[in-house]
């Protein structure tokens, strides 16, 4: 039996679930004292455990240092597998409670900005139609965030501005359309309303960035090194959109906004959109799954129905 076989054999017939908790908790704590009591079990019986792991497995999942332990990237990879186990426990838990409680299962969906102000209330709606029973949660927030809450089985599927370069190889995507960037201020701003503006008539005022971490702001930030090292006079740094909006309403100020989010309140006149193409951020919405993990019978009528609502909108 060769070495791959082996591990599979000894984790199928001896690896508990008890073990990987308290692997999870001692990556948490980063230490082992604190883990075992989180757990009511003793430390030397903990230590145990720990040690049966790393014998089955035939790899060292911690290094000791002088304020605990730090997972080697064996134990980061066997956590990372472990939470994922964990959370499909839970889910399997909550579908059956959904169930018995007369709802038509369940689904945690992760949105970005882009997705949250009509892709995602349109595919809401046309879940509900279907299965008006569903219990759907939405978690806002950035790649940096919901992916690896994505890869531990915490979310389903994550629906917004598909990532270009972090996290694909964990990952499989779905285009749903194109996006675009457009540039926009409160209607009372100077240059709003200007025809056929130049980059040197924003220079004075200052703008409403999205955070470091992201696609669109490295895109923001070479776009501005090439322009002479172009520093805003004022950056604000946010992915709220009340937010964005309140302040682009109350102060002479520039955000860049994806077509999907800010297309409603600049028909309404809440917004402006500026007079000037914006040379970057054009980029594909779709949705973000695991890699070779199935949905539950919600996920994949809610994906379904962000494809329909999709469609109906580019065909």
């Amino acid at each position: 039996m060769d070495r791959s076989a082996r591990i599979v054999d000894r984790a199928l017939t001896r690896l508990k679930l008890r073990q990987l908790r308290l692997l999870v908790a001692v990556g948490t704590h980063g230490n082992i004292q604190n883990a075992a009591r989180s757990l009511g079990i003793s430390q030397p019986a903990a230590t145990k455990m720990i040690q049966d792991l790393e014998i089955d497995f035939e790899v060292k999942l911690f290094d000791r240092t002088n304020r605990g332990v730090v997972p080697t990237v064996f134990g980061e990879t066997l956590i990372r597998h472990g939470k994922l186990i964990f959370a499909q426990i839970s889910n399997a838990a909550q579908d059956l409670d959904d169930l018995s409680e007369g709802n038509a299962g369940r689904v945690v969906v992760g949105t970005l900005l882009a997705a949250s102000a009509s892709l995602l209330p349109a595919a809401i709606e046309r879940l509900l139609a279907d299965r008006p029973n569903v219990a759907i949660k939405i978690i806002e927030g950035t790649n940096e965030v919901l992916m690896p809450a994505l890869l531990s089985g915490e979310i389903d599927m994550v629906v917004g501005r598909l990532p270009s370069h972090r996290h694909r190889s964990k990952i499989r995507q779905e285009k749903l359309f194109e996006d675009h960037i457009l540039a926009v201020t409160g209607p009372q701003h100077p240059l709003a309303g200007r025809a056929n503006i130049s980059f040197a008539q924003t220079k004075p005022f200052g703008w409403i960035l999205p955070p470091l971490e992201t696609t669109l702001r490295r895109q923001v930030d070479h776009f501005f090194t090439g322009q002479q090292a172009y520093v805003p006079p004022v950056s604000i740094e946010s992915v709220s959109y009340l937010t964005n909006r309140s302040l682009l309403q109350s102060r002479n100020l520039i955000g860049l906004m994806p077509t999907e989010v800010v297309a409603q309140d600049i028909e309404n006149g809440h917004l402006a959109q500026l007079d000037w193409a914006v040379p970057f951020g054009h980029g594909p919405i779709g949705v973000s799954l695991r890699l070779n993990d199935d949905l539950s019978p919600a996920g994949r009528a809610f994906k379904t129905a962000l494809h329909s609502v999709a469609h109906s909108r580019t065909a």
